[in-house]
C-alpha cells in the first residue's frame, strides 16, 4: 500500500469514528431530551428538570456543531485529494490539454515538457540530439504561443493552478 493509499484510509478510518462518535451522541441526546421532557412535565419548577433540559440543549448543540466540523473536514479532505491528484498524475493531462490548446507542434511538446522538468538548453539539446539554437528557436515559439515571456512564467502557468489561484484567461 503506498502512502498516499494508506493516507486516504487513515482519513476515511477517522471520518468513520467521528461519524460513529456523533452517532453515540444522538442517541444519547435523545435520551436525555425524552428524559428531560417526561421531567419537565411532571415537575416544571425543579431544578433537577430545568438543569437536565439544559444538559440536553446542549448536547444536542454539542451534535450540531460536531456535524457541522465533520462536514467542513470531509470538503477539505475531498479538495486536498483533488489537489493531489491534480499534482501526481492529472498535471500530465492538464499540461498535454494546454499544449493541445496552444498547438504545439510534436517537437514543442518535447521540448516544453523537458523544459517544465527544469532541463536547461543545453541537457534538453543533448536528449533531443539537436542543435542548441533550435532547441533556442523552439522555446521562443512555445513562449509566444503561450502568452509567457520565458521559462519561469511558463512554468508558473501550470503552477497556478495547483495553488488555486484559479485558471488563467
Amino acid at each position: 500500500m503506498t502512502r498516499v493509499t494508506a493516507s486516504r484510509a487513515a482519513g476515511r478510518r477517522k471520518s468513520a469514528a467521528l461519524a460513529a462518535f456523533l452517532l453515540l451522541q444522538a442517541v444519547a441526546a435523545v435520551f436525555f431530551v425524552a428524559d428531560a421532557g417526561t421531567d419537565l412535565l411532571s415537575a416544571p419548577t425543579e431544578w433537577h428538570a430545568v438543569l437536565e433540559s439544559l444538559v440536553a440543549v446542549v448536547l444536542v448543540a454539542g451534535i450540531g456543531i460536531g456535524s457541522w466540523q465533520l462536514r467542513q473536514t470531509l470538503d477539505r479532505m475531498s479538495e486536498q485529494e483533488r489537489a493531489l491528484d491534480t499534482a501526481r498524475g492529472d498535471l500530465a493531462r492538464v499540461i498535454e490539454t494546454q499544449f493541445d490548446d496552444w498547438r504545439l507542434t510534436p517537437a514543442e511538446r518535447d521540448v516544453g515538457m523537458l523544459a517544465l522538468k527544469g532541463l536547461d538548453v543545453a541537457e534538453i539539446a543533448s536528449l533531443r540530439s539537436a542543435a542548441q539554437g533550435t532547441v533556442r528557436a523552439q522555446l521562443t515559439r512555445i513562449y509566444a504561443k503561450a502568452g509567457v515571456s520565458g521559462r519561469a512564467q511558463f512554468a508558473s502557468w501550470f503552477v497556478e493552478d495547483l495553488l488555486h489561484e484559479g485558471p488563467r484567461a
